[in-house]
């Protein structure tokens, strides 16, 4: 049985979810639907590819992920359908992709171009719904991504904030996204900090000018209320507050600086 997962920043309150599932059922009717997400930060394209490249990971292959956060919906940009890993993704080409690009070789790239596949009548403001989810179904029923369109020459990027590495003695990354627990979560992944450090017990992490300390290996490393530094379920280091936000203790760091720092 297929499987499309569905991720977008349309909330819950309006009809939007439900008509884009409609139409995917309507040509898929044995396809199973997972929700993602519907609460991605409306407009924000950046934290919409943080989510899916956190996704993709876990999904057998042959899945097929629609993404729609879509600011310029009816504009220049077109739209995308990518094959990583074996899943194949229908998306705006407007950065979306970027971290999954990033992490994984492309394996096939076209443009979602091909008319008879979308709604007879599409809406100016809602291909989310008339072309990306026709896409999507007929993917999870087998059709071949080269009938979606022509191979796409290039994409759309965002510029990603990479881990400074210059100074030999620290590792210097930003926070990149705040979770629905108010951790502040960084750019700089376990990988990186494990190439890093010589010792376990020679270095502190830095939050801005707020020393938090060693990196811990769980929440209750700390006393409640107490703010530390671990590596989450993504792999990215955080900082975090046990049994509490560490974004309201620390109001002005959203996009403050994260440093591993040897003593």
């Amino acid at each position: 049985m297929s499987v499309i997962t569905f991720m977008s920043d349309f909330g819950l309150r309006d009809y939007y979810v439900g008509a884009v599932k409609g139409v995917m059922l309507g040509i898929a009717p044995d396809v199973t639907l997972v929700d993602v997400t519907h609460q991605l930060q409306p407009h924000n394209v950046f934290h919409a590819a943080l989510v899916l490249g956190q996704t993709i990971e876990w999904y057998p292959k042959g899945t097929v992920h629609l993404a729609v956060v879509d600011p310029g919906v009816g504009g220049t940009r077109c739209v995308l359908a990518g094959r990583y890993v074996g899943q194949t993704i229908v998306a705006p080409d407007n950065g979306l992709l970027t971290l999954v690009h990033r992490r994984w070789p492309v394996e096939a790239l076209h443009v979602v171009e091909n008319a008879e596949l979308f709604r007879p009548a599409v809406s100016h403001t809602f291909h989310g719904r008339d072309i990306m989810a026709p896409a999507a179904a007929h993917l999870a029923r087998g059709m071949p991504i080269e009938r979606m369109g022509r191979p796409a020459g290039s994409m759309e990027l965002l510029r990603w904030p990479e881990v400074d590495r210059t100074d030999p003695d620290a590792l210097s990354g930003c926070v990149i996204d705040v979770d629905h627990f108010g951790n502040l979560v960084s750019n700089l992944s376990q990988q990186d900090v494990a190439g890093f450090l010589r010792r376990a017990d020679d270095f502190r992490v830095r939050l801005g000018n707020v020393d938090i300390g060693p990196i811990l290996r769980t929440y209750t490393d700390v006393e409640r209320g107490e703010p530390l530094a671990v590596i989450g379920g993504t792999g990215l280091l955080e900082v975090a507050v046990r049994d509490g936000r560490a974004v309201d203790r620390f109001p002005e760091s959203r996009d403050a600086t994260v440093v591993v720092r040897r003593m």
